[in-house]
């Protein structure tokens, strides 16, 4: 069990200034003396814990007494024009993908951009990451989620703390925001504005978290919402006129965009190819892209349709290899066809000479 009884007291120096509001408000030097003392008794095994309360109950004082060397701040040491390169020398392409992928900031575009140029959920995103890249077991991060949007916060921390578990690493949130332990589903919480501590069960708090609602419509407005979209694709911006779209709806709030087009395959007649997926940074690592792709292959499907899709997005390939409604049928270097109408699709897909996945749906039939 962690003990604390801290005591913060300001001392300022004698000026006019200082004279005229103790004279003004009647304060004494008492009055800018703060304490906190509470316990913080750890589980054995944790993974996630949150730190929470009102501005000015302590919550960083208390993390920075009990933690202070394990508290991470945003924007601290980010000095390169492109993010990976602010990553640990040491670590591998591999390892950086995989964690920004984790804590679901999976859009290779925006890796490439400077971090101060990110919007602020990306860069609470990247700071994580770049946390685990450097291996650290345990790190708090302060002003978890206080300069996003609330809506974009617990799709955040949703994203963060699986990705956490996954990697077995342990992170505390410290925040003013109460919201974000239904998403974050703390394994311990202390209130500072009770001084209490409290243990979760996380199966339980499974079961009673609020479900993230998820609206996928189709729309004949294509190009005007693919402008929206394309600087987010990982490939090009180019898009097929011809495709069948679908939008996805976080919250009520746009947040995917899916589309599929015919493919003229050389032997085989009614196949469709996903085309373009693509899901806003602040909404990727909650299982947007998936279930956009899963209602539009059921839709097509229940057409006559058969469904396929090739990738080379590491994230896309590994979500749907873990999906039973996905058969992968190739994973390599995409051969260069020889039939011209097949080429021209290839080449428009900017799938030509990259390691890619290829894979049918098997979900409906």
């Amino acid at each position: 069990m962690s003990h604390f009884d801290i005591v913060r007291q300001s001392k300022p120096a004698k000026s006019f200034r200082v004279a005229s509001v103790m004279g003004t408000y009647d304060l004494q030097t008492e009055h800018i003396s703060e304490r906190f003392v509470g316990d913080i008794d750890l589980p054995e095994k944790w993974n996630v814990g949150l730190i929470v309360g009102r501005s000015g109950t302590g919550k960083t004082t208390i993390a920075t007494e009990l933690f202070g060397e394990k508290i991470i701040r945003g924007g601290q040491n980010y000095t390169h024009e492109c993010l990976l390169d602010d990553f640990p020398a040491s670590a591998t392409m591999s390892e950086i993908y995989q964690a920004l992928t984790a804590v679901g900031f999976a859009s290779p575009p925006d890796w490439l951009k400077s971090y101060h140029v990110l919007s602020n959920g990306e860069k609470m995103r990247c700071d994580i990451a770049r946390a685990m890249v450097e291996n650290k077991e345990m790190f708090v991060f302060d002003e978890f989620t206080s300069v996003v949007d609330r809506n974009i916060a617990k799709v955040a921390s949703l994203a963060i703390q699986k990705a956490i578990r996954k990697n077995d690493r342990q992170f505390i949130a410290v925040t003013c925001h109460h919201d974000v332990q239904d998403w974050l589903m703390p394994d311990w919480v202390f209130n500072t504005d009770t001084m209490t501590f409290s243990k979760f069960n996380l199966e339980e708090q499974k079961k009673n978290r609020p479900a993230l609602q998820l609206d996928i419509v189709a729309t004949d407005h294509k190009r005007k919402y693919w402008e929206m979209f394309k600087k987010y694709h990982y490939l090009t911006g180019e898009f097929n006129a011809s495709a069948h779209v679908w939008l996805a709806f976080v919250n009520g709030n746009l947040a995917g965009f899916c589309s599929f087009i015919a493919f003229p395959h050389p032997t085989q007649k009614n196949i469709w190819k996903a085309h373009r997926v693509v899901v806003f940074p602040d909404y990727q690592g909650v299982g947007v892209a998936t279930n956009m792709l899963k209602v539009c292959a059921d839709e097509l499907t229940r057409r006559g349709k058969k469904v396929t899709l090739t990738s080379s997005n590491i994230a896309m390939i590994q979500a749907l290899k873990k999906s039973p409604l996905w058969k992968c049928v190739r994973i390599g270097r995409m051969s260069k066809p020889t039939n011209a109408s097949y080429d021209k699709h290839l080449a428009q897909s900017f799938s030509c000479n990259k390691i890619t996945a290829a894979f049918e749906y098997k979900g409906i039939r």
